[in-house]
């Protein structure tokens, strides 16, 4: 029981619900945060991330331990025993303590009427063990309109990529190359006891054992290094930056790529950094911030250029568009819940309707890098190859790089183990009249 009085449990079936509901973990768990004592905060995080990486898996066992689903007013106790499916599958904590703990939960929740079945089920599941599971979305705990996706996609890699978005990602760092060399932070990192090696391609990446709190990085505060995925750190190595460019990222925020674009060359003309959502521009100015860098933001929908553009034309542009993001499921496995197939084809119209927009406000002889962290070709490089046919002003660059797989239109990569996220990176430029 947390100092605010809310169960441990109970808040955890809450964030489930919330993003069953269509909100994401990094929208509805922060403000869950503040239901439980600070000590439980980890403890909160790690239940909500992991029933989400394995919801589809322990649904599917608790549908078959149900002999009918709850009513709609009850589904947060379907919730509070999914948590409980989870710790008990997953976790090494004791399985009485899970059973009472989850029964106090359904109290706390209003619901004693269901604390018999609660208890029931959860036994139930603790004596017979985890059952076999006909289906694969069960089996592969990813919903199935996005295996069978995958599966057509990817018919060489599919389950590979399935595997690796149910593992948890590594945390890997970029060095502020304004302030260290890579070598000099990894000694750094040595000292502190902290066990690390660089990555195979992000020149400034750094990929921790295991992962450690912000706070015992040394000199994080100062801003010597950010936490960013080694796929992500690579669009600096595309943009062929060079002092004096006036430099566009569109849909900014967070701000990760903003900063290592200033980190990667110090004299830069301007660097632009657009997101329409007034919510995420402050956690830009905070990045910018920490690392000492300044960039003009500017909240707008960057497809609107009429709504913010000076007329003066960018030289480098990076473009990261809104995507699926099924390349980070995961970091974020509540993805699997809140995107729909639906969504890929409006997602499409978007990110062609942005890459027109942007082509508008590249210089003659610019440069612009096309960004996505998913594996879905029809985000991809399918989009370049559509834009390619309606432009004829502009001519595709094939990065000479060791990462990736040659789409024709772009490099792609899939998610790996212990490495880096899946991300797709197509170059453009435009010709000088």
């Amino acid at each position: 029981m947390s100092q605010q009085g809310q169960p441990l449990r109970a808040v955890a079936a809450r964030v489930l619900q919330s993003v069953e509901n269509g909100q994401s973990l990094s929208q509805c768990l922060p403000h869950a945060m503040g239901d439980v004592a600070d000590n439980e905060r980890p403890p909160l995080q790690a239940l909500c991330y992991g029933t989400c990486r394995w919801f589809h898996r322990l649904d599917g066992e608790l549908q078959t331990r149900l002999k009918k689903p709850l009513r709609k007013s009850d589904r947060v106790v379907h919730h509070l025993m999914l948590v409980a499916l989870f710790q008990l599958r997953f976790s090494q904590q004791a399985t009485y303590a899970i059973l009472n703990e989850t029964v106090e939960a359904c109290r706390a929740l209003d619901k004693p009427h269901l604390t018999g079945l609660v208890n029931g089920v959860l036994r139930a599941a603790e004596r017979e063990g985890e059952p076999p599971l006909a289906d694969e979305a069960g089996r592969f705990s990813h919903p199935p309109w996005m295996l069978e996706k995958l599966r057509h996609n990817w018919p060489h890699d599919w389950q590979a990529i399935l595997e690796t978005n149910n593992t948890q990602a590594p945390m890997t760092l970029r060095v502020n190359a304004l302030r260290f060399s890579r070598d000099d932070y990894l000694q750094l990192l040595s000292d502190a006891g902290i066990d690390a090696k660089a990555t195979l391609f992000a020149p400034h990446g750094i990929q921790l054992t295991a992962p450690v709190p912000v706070d015992l990085l040394p000199w994080f505060s100062e801003g010597a290094v950010s936490v960013q995925d080694e796929a992500a750190q690579l669009c600096t190595t595309l943009m062929d930056l060079a002092p004096g460019q006036r430099v566009l990222d569109a849909c900014a925020a967070p701000g990760g790529k903003t900063c290592a674009i200033l980190e990667s060359c110090g004299q830069l003309e301007e660097v632009v950094a657009i997101d329409e959502s007034a919510d995420r521009l402050p956690r830009v100015q905070e990045n910018l911030e920490r690392l000492d860098l300044a960039a003009t933001l500017k909240q707008a929908d960057a497809a609107d250029i009429d709504q913010w553009w000076d007329r003066k034309p960018f030289d480098r542009i990076l473009l990261d568009v809104p995507c699926s993001a099924t390349g980070v499921i995961r970091r974020h496995p509540d993805i699997k819940l809140l995107r729909r197939e639906s969504d890929i084809v409006p997602l499409a119209s978007i990110q062609l309707g942005l890459l027109e927009s942007m082509w508008q406000v590249l210089a003659p002889g610019g440069r612009l890098v096309y960004a996505t962290c998913s594996v879905f070709p029809q985000e991809n490089h399918r989009i370049i190859r559509r834009f390619l046919k309606q432009q004829d002003n502009a001519a595709l660059v094939e990065p000479d790089v060791l990462w990736g797989r040659d789409m024709e239109t772009g490099r792609q990569m899939l998610p790996v183990p212990e490495s880096h996220d899946g991300f797709f990176y197509a170059v453009l430029e435009k010709p000088e009249p």
